[in-house]
């Protein structure tokens, strides 16, 4: 079976993309082209008052996670390498970091996602690391390689990406696998019912998986340079384009573009808040975050939002609609209540 490649073009509502053919999960992805992984711009220094309240916290936050069962904010920083679960409630407090839980690590968190029990699952070099957010209980699942991103899927079974290219699916219970090949690297995960999409920085493109034969599906092209995604209750996938200062939204049975819409100079982090249905965008080289509604047909801004300078991270407590941003230069731990205006 030929590799993963280019193989026709299509339109998706007015927006060209490329489709790629699936393959066997025996395929590799040695031969593909692939580009430099987008990045974050780097932001200017603050020239104004940051909206909503600014924490001080020492590290540079890599990345923040919302779990909406035990309404807690995961906190990772690898420099200094760490990880804090801070309550919901003590955001709004004097100084949050002090009253969050502090879980010690033996390597850094590459991507990091919520579990259906109050769990988070940790990315982490040759293991993903299932950690109770209520009582830090850790138990870890060893990876063959480099694990970049993990998800649980709706049968309980994890989905694991590696930097190899290559999606591992572990039942826990009884420790049953298969893996599917073919990507440049795996580099984050959606879950949308039972679907599961993987986004491939080093191609920039967003693949269908089908899990029950373990090939590849359809894949579309993800702008010019996809960073980051999130998913909404509609099944919708929503990706950042920090390259192109596009945001793309995806539906994915079947995979198909649906929107892409210019957002601003490099969109980032995203985050949605399914209770008011809005999609939050950081902006790192005017330190913004920008929300939109998509129920039109096409984003519409329904907010804005001066930020803490270099917001790589993004998270939305859907209870009451706080924006949960962290600082990637130290500048600290952001919350707006994005729900006054």
């Amino acid at each position: 079976m030929a590799r993963l490649g280019i193989r026709t073009t299509a339109a998706a509502m007015g927006a060209a993309v490329l489709l790629v053919t699936g393959c066997s999960s025996g395929d590799g992805g040695d031969d593909l082209i692939t580009i430099d992984p987008a990045t974050a711009a780097v932001s200017p220094a603050t020239t104004s008052t940051p909206d909503g309240v600014v924490h001080p916290y020492s590290g540079l936050i890599d990345s923040i996670t919302f779990d909406p069962i035990t309404r807690s904010a995961v906190l990772v920083a690898n420099d200094p390498r760490s990880v804090l679960v801070v309550p919901s409630d003590s955001l709004a407090g004097a100084d949050p970091a002090s009253a969050g839980r502090p879980i010690a690590l033996d390597s850094d968190v590459r991507d990091v996602s919520i579990g259906s029990d109050g769990s988070a699952l940790l990315a982490m070099d040759r293991q993903v690391v299932k950690l109770n957010l209520t009582s830090g209980e850790q138990t870890s699942i060893p990876v063959d390689g480099q694990a970049n991103s993990a998800v649980e899927l709706t049968d309980g079974r994890i989905a694991i990406g590696t930097d190899n290219g290559s999606v591992h699916i572990v039942d826990p219970k009884t420790d049953q696998s298969q893996t599917v090949s073919g990507f440049a690297s795996v580099d984050e995960l959606a879950v949308t019912g039972d679907n599961l999409s993987a986004l491939d920085h080093r191609q920039t493109s967003l693949t269908a998986i089908n899990l029950e034969d373990g090939k590849l599906g359809v894949a579309l092209r993800a702008g010019e340079g996809a960073t980051h995604l999130a998913t909404d209750r509609f099944g919708r996938i929503l990706v950042t384009d920090t390259t192109g200062n596009e945001l793309l939204v995806f539906t994915a049975d079947p995979l198909l573009m649906h929107q892409r819409y210019p957002v601003g100079e490099s969109p980032y982090a995203v985050a949605y808040d399914e209770t008011a249905d809005r999609v939050w965008v950081t902006l790192t080289a005017t330190n913004e975050v920008v929300g939109f509604d998509l129920s039109s047909g096409i984003p519409v801004e329904t907010g804005r939002f001066k930020t803490v300078r270099q917001p790589n991270s993004l998270a939305v407590d859907s209870s009451n609609g706080n924006l949960i941003v962290g600082s990637a230069t130290g500048d600290g731990l952001q919350v707006i209540p994005s729900r006054e205006n």
